[in-house]
């Protein structure tokens, strides 16, 4: 989400007013991110014809829980758990995502920067943002301004839904 608004930012300026980019850099993210671990462990679940949606969920917890070890990361994800005809399916295309992984990680070059307000809004806890992504995040986006939220991880706004929705309020313009 985060990257596919930064392209189109960078694309289209004219279609952007303000950018809100959460927990994510214009930077390749591959050496940071488990989503390929995680990606095989959501395929992997298994879960049985006809169980109750509370009992499917539950199991398909169990089963990503050695992977996922992060309880709010595995909560998000069982969000995407859906059932259909009977039988229980991850709503995202995850053969998609796994034969495409490398290409979501990555970030093409752009030459051009964004000229609007950004707001690069990262958890305290999350590698997505580093000091080290500041010289491309302020090349691309001259008008950024960089906030983490302290004791957030990736999911910043399941992690600390006051001090996200806080943020985000404070960096829109008043109505």
């Amino acid at each position: 989400g985060g990257k596919t608004a930064m392209m189109l930012a960078l694309q289209r300026p004219d279609l952007v007013e303000r950018l809100i980019s959460v927990d994510i850099s214009p930077v390749s993210t591959a050496p940071v991110s488990e989503f390929s671990a995680y990606v095989s462990a959501m395929k992997s679940v298994k879960i049985p014809h006809g169980l109750p949606h509370s009992a499917a969920r539950q199991l398909a917890d169990d089963q990503l829980r050695p992977v996922v070890q992060l309880p709010q990361l595995r909560q998000f994800l069982l969000t995407n758990l859906v059932e259909v005809e009977g039988r229980y399916v991850w709503r995202v295309n995850l053969e998609a995502i796994s034969h495409h992984l490398a290409d979501i990680m990555n970030f093409p070059v752009f030459h051009k920067p964004y000229p609007g307000p950004a707001l690069f809004l990262g958890g305290s806890n999350s590698p997505y943002i580093s000091s080290k992504d500041y010289p491309e995040i302020q090349r691309l986006f001259p008008k950024a301004d960089v906030q983490h939220i302290k004791g957030a991880g990736h999911i910043v706004h399941q992690d600390k839904f006051e001090e996200f929705i806080t943020a985000v309020l404070n960096f829109l313009p008043p109505p």
